[in-house]
């Protein structure tokens, strides 16, 4: 059985209050959420990762129409004329 300690930490309240309703919100202990933060961040990062390739198509498009869209009366004939 690994030893265990007890120890006593100082937090901003705001960050106590914060730990406490996620870990309740989890439904865990305030124990038990520590200590998975703080494994978390002490556990060593994967270095050799492969980065993230996507390939999209590429599809030919349509040029827009020559409009002045800042014209309402103008854009709303466009919009119409194309229902």
């Amino acid at each position: 059985m690994p030893a265990r300690m007890k120890t006593t930490i100082e937090l901003e309240d705001s960050l106590l209050a914060e730990v406490k309703r996620r870990a309740a919100a989890e439904g865990k202990t305030m124990k038990a959420f520590l200590e998975e933060a703080l494994l978390a961040r002490l556990r060593p990062r994967p270095r050799d990762r492969t980065a993230y390739r996507v390939d999209l198509p590429v599809v030919k498009g349509v040029r827009p129409p020559a409009i002045d869209i800042a014209d309402r009366r103008v854009l709303y004939d466009f919009m119409d004329e194309n229902e």
